[in-house]
């Protein structure tokens, strides 16, 4: 071997040793130098010589010093909060806002902030940009310390052809809008599904965290989706399209030509209310209608409901087979454990596979946690690859 082979091979040994460092602190962190040889299984004078590299490159530092135990007391270390920055952006159909959030390296949340678009005449890309920018001010972070934004769409986004299909939001299905907005921002920019970032959050936050497996059905007022999460992984389909379960048909095409009823005419918003006003309950909404039901015990109501609901589920689990449904979005968290009860009921009477049936256990806004969430596992991924 020569000079300059040993030479590279002692700077690629460093940066595993760092990286190995790095990753434990941002997983199991603060810890002590002792933790770190635990956790690394490296010597003494190894751990002492990595710690220092990563605080001279600004990606760890002394949190605080152990107390009361025998010896002198031992340096606490955490990653620099500091040294990193994602974001996410969620778009809110229904009242046509922008939800914006910013946080650092540890995953701490920096600023938040919701901004009314009209997009009839601002184009996605500007809006988008300063929503971020403005975010970003509001952190007193510069924007170009972003090193990843995750968008959140009520739509299905296909990486390879860069266009967001089924989005019901004028200028967000122009071809290409994804990677306009991540020149504007010029930073790593991706998009998803919103409810497949909800099952982000509902895996790492909420009742999903020990699910083998599992699927969320986003019961919201403007339109219904379904996350699929199977061990961890999240099934997104050959073009991305993957739970769009409101356009599954639910029926035969009526006589006359007329198109087959689809999921959403069964449990959308207007046929929420539609169905509420039938059993003497009036609202503005379907959500509302769902809270005032279970407010007043009104069992028929949400039975009936529970039944439409099961009709669409019962296909997804003889397909799929998981083993936790999770209700989400306006109208399965305004239902809460009324109406999961009573859909888990209706389906034991329509499918012969035994599926648990739960609400989600957020109360935040699931669509940006997840974004948050996902954005935070790019920004430490690259950080580490660049080690």
């Amino acid at each position: 071997m020569t000079v300059n082979q040993q030479a590279g091979s002692s700077r690629l040994l460093r940066e595993i040793n760092e990286s190995v460092a790095l990753r434990h602190l941002l997983t199991s962190g603060p810890l002590t130098r002792g933790d770190l040889r635990t956790l690394t299984g490296l010597a003494k004078p190894t751990i002492s010589d990595v710690m220092r590299r990563l605080q001279d490159a600004g990606l760890a530092k002394v949190a605080g010093h152990t107390s009361g135990g025998p010896g002198p007391n031992a340096e606490i270390y955490t990653v620099n909060p500091d040294a990193a920055y994602g974001a996410a952006v969620s778009l809110r159909a229904q009242d046509s806002t922008l939800v914006t959030a910013v946080c650092d390296l540890t995953g701490e949340v920096r600023a938040r902030a919701e901004t009314p678009v009209d997009f009839e005449r601002t184009d996605p890309v500007t809006a988008v940009g300063d929503a971020v920018a403005a975010t970003c001010r509001q952190a007193r972070i510069a924007l170009r310390r972003l090193d990843h934004v995750q968008l959140g769409v009520p739509g299905s986004y296909h990486e390879r052809d860069g266009a967001i299909r089924y989005v019901d939001v004028p200028g967000w299905s122009r071809p290409g809008l994804v990677g306009e907005i991540r020149a504007r921002l010029r930073t790593e920019v991706h998009a998803d599904n919103d409810v497949n970032l909800a099952a982000v959050a509902e895996r790492s936050r909420g009742i999903a965290a020990d699910a083998e497996s599992f699927a969320l059905l986003w019961l919201g007022e403007e339109g219904l989706g379904l996350a699929i999460d199977l061990d961890g992984t999240l099934l997104r389909g050959a073009r991305g399209g993957a739970g769009e379960i409101g356009y599954m048909p639910v029926g035969l095409p009526a006589a006359g030509g007329d198109a087959a009823p689809d999921f959403q005419d069964l449990v959308g918003g207007p046929a929420i209310r539609a169905l509420a006003a039938i059993h003497g309950i009036t609202a503005d909404s379907g959500h509302a209608a769902v809270a005032a039901a279970v407010r007043a015990g009104a069992s028929a109501f949400l039975e009936e409901l529970a039944v439409r609901i099961a009709i669409g589920l019962a296909a997804v689990v003889a397909v799929l087979d998981p083993s936790l449904v999770v209700l989400a979005g306006e109208v399965g968290q305004a239902g809460g454990t009324a109406l999961h009860e009573a859909v888990g009921a209706a389906l034991r009477d329509l499918s012969v596979l035994e599926t648990s049936v739960a609400s989600t256990g957020l109360t935040e806004d699931a669509v940006l946690l997840g974004g948050l969430d996902t954005t935070l596992t790019a920004v430490r991924t690259a950080l580490l690859d660049r080690r």
